[in-house]
């Protein structure tokens, strides 16, 4: 079977069984790129976690200090003066039994869902609906706030929400192919420096164990973890 133009590129130019730097990470994955639109760079992060023991779930939020570059489009769920904090913010969705009534519809759709405390009585009885989308707000994410205002604010900036699955990886976006090497490596290490705060205590050896990049339609590429850890 002959290979497509894109499957030879990728033979010639990546070693599966190598690392790279980040710089190079990014020419290999620009070289595959779509010419149909700008595809998202996604990173993985092996940790050094039982991802069984609840103790070592790691999960977490971090704002990139180069955005994601694309709008993020989200949902409040709220009621009182917060209606008001939250259409201030940027808010593209806002109510209360309304907006849950949407949702449960499948009418709209968003990036991020944020909550205020006292809504969550309301959000709480779409778990089976934002629970599998990954939408569920939750405390550690900085998505149930009183402080919508900052909330949205945050997602808006670039924020990152991440949690360990069941192989204890951790996955992100970063980022645009049409970044720079340096915008990707900034977003990278903001990350990376988050988890490594998150690191459990009983968690054992080595914590950051691997890191590769790729692309929304292209192959994954190792990354030298010395570049960021």
């Amino acid at each position: 079977m002959s290979l497509t133009k894109k499957q030879k590129i990728i033979s010639e130019k990546l070693n599966s069984e190598q690392t790279y730097s980040i710089e190079e990470a990014l020419q290999i994955i620009q070289s595959v790129k779509s010419e149909k639109f700008d595809e998202s760079v996604d990173i993985s992060v092996k940790l050094g976690v039982d991802p069984n023991k609840s103790d070592q779930n790691v999960r977490g939020a971090v704002t990139l200090p180069n955005s994601l570059g694309k709008e993020i489009i989200v949902a409040v769920f709220a009621d009182g003066d917060h209606v008001s904090d939250a259409e201030a913010a940027g808010a593209d969705f806002i109510g209360m039994d309304d907006l849950a009534d949407k949702f449960q519809k499948d009418e709209i759709k968003v990036d991020v869902v944020i909550s205020t405390n006292s809504a969550m009585k309301v959000v709480g009885k779409l778990g089976q609906v934002l629970g599998p989308k990954g939408l569920m707000p939750n405390p550690k994410t900085g998505t149930v706030s009183d402080d919508v205002s900052s909330a949205i604010k945050n997602v808006k900036a670039g924020q990152v929400r991440f949690r360990t699955d069941k192989n204890g990886i951790i996955h992100g976006s970063i980022g645009k192919v049409s970044f720079n090497g340096d915008q990707i490596k900034a977003n990278a290490f903001a990350l990376i420096e988050e988890l490594k705060k998150l690191k459990p205590a009983s968690a054992k050896g080595v914590f950051i164990a691997n890191i590769a990049l790729s692309s929304t339609m292209g192959p994954g590429v190792k990354i030298n973890p010395g570049e960021l850890v």
